[in-house]
This record gives structure tokens, sequence and C-alpha cells, in this order.
């Protein structure tokens, strides 16, 4: 059976960091792009990060580039999403998935997707 678990998020205030982690189980993990989403209280899910089979190449939203790292270890079939300076907006449900091909910001792109883990962060 296809699985992806989050995992890494809490509780954190203003300007602190977290990481989450994305394990991946029942498939061959290395052959597709992935990304991660959030979803905030009140809003629609959106693109967050995304990142190659190889890792070779990423893709990041405006609102959080130079302060989210998206990464992955093939070998240990987990993906990462590194937060740093981090603001009461990026409080959200944040789930990791998988592309049916290329990574993409398109929720329709993915097939595969987590339980999510939530991001608190005060301010």
């Amino acid at each position: 059976q296809v699985q992806l678990v989050e995992s890494g998020g809490g509780m954190v205030q203003a300007g602190g960091s977290l990481r989450l982690s994305c394990e991946a189980s029942g498939h061959t993990f290395g052959s597709y792009g992935m990304g991660w989403f959030r979803q905030a209280p009140g809003k629609g899910r959106e693109f967050v990060a995304g990142i190659v089979w190889s890792g070779g190449r990423t893709a990041y939203a405006d609102s959080v580039k130079g302060r989210f790292t998206i990464s992955r270890d093939n070998a240990k079939n987990t993906l990462y999403l590194q937060m740093i300076n981090l603001k009461p907006e990026d409080t959200a449900v944040y789930y990791c998935a998988r592309a049916q091909h290329n990574f993409g910001v398109d929720e329709d792109l993915y097939n595969v997707w987590g339980q999510g883990t939530l991001v608190t962060v005060s301010s």
C-alpha cells in the first residue's frame, strides 16, 4: 500500500524553526517528484515547495522563498521541509504529496497524499 506519513509539526514562536519529514512506503520513492502543500484555517490548500525525483531541481512559493528548503533522501525514502524564520502566517496543516510525474503547483498533479502535520506559529 502506497503511504506517506508526515511528522515534525508542532508549536513554535515567530522566528523559530522546524523540520518536517515525510516517510514514504509502498512505492519506489526515488522515481517521483514530490511536493509540500499547506492549508491554513479557513483557506484552501496551497503549494509550498516541490522537488524532482533526483533532488536536482526545486521550486518554492514566493511566500516561503529564502526561509524554507525542500530536500529528499531517496535512500531513506524520506522527504524533508526545513523551515526557518517562521511567521504566524505559516500556521497551517502541512501535507506532503507524490506527483504522478513531475511536481508542480497544481494539486491535480499529485495522486498520493499524507495525512498532514500541524504547524502553529505564535507571535
